[in-house]
């Protein structure tokens, strides 16, 4: 399925985090998890989904992405445990 979705992945608790936007969740989480494709999340081994947030349009998730980049990492660190304050890896959650 096809929904419009920021997203924050994580090497570790209190590790690196990464911000990415996709259109399938599934797909893109699949690819950071088997380093299907080269960059950050491949070199850093950054891996575990620990937060993600739906939209209704790309435009909206794209503007979001951006905002989150550009915070200061204590905020994405409070995001993340506000809705996931054991840093579990929610990929099992996503694929039902």
């Amino acid at each position: 399925m096809k929904q419009p979705t920021v997203y924050m992945l994580a090497s570790e608790r209190n590790g690196t985090l990464y911000v990415g936007v996709t259109s399938d969740l599934i797909a893109r989480t699949w690819q950071h998890k088997e380093h299907a494709v080269d960059g950050f999340t491949k070199q850093y081994d950054v891996t575990m989904l620990v937060w993600y947030e739906l939209h209704g349009q790309m435009e909206s998730a794209i503007q979001r992405e951006k905002q989150i980049k550009a915070w200061k990492r204590e905020w994405k660190m409070r995001l993340i445990e506000e809705a996931n304050p054991y840093w579990k890896d929610l990929w099992p959650d996503v694929i039902g």
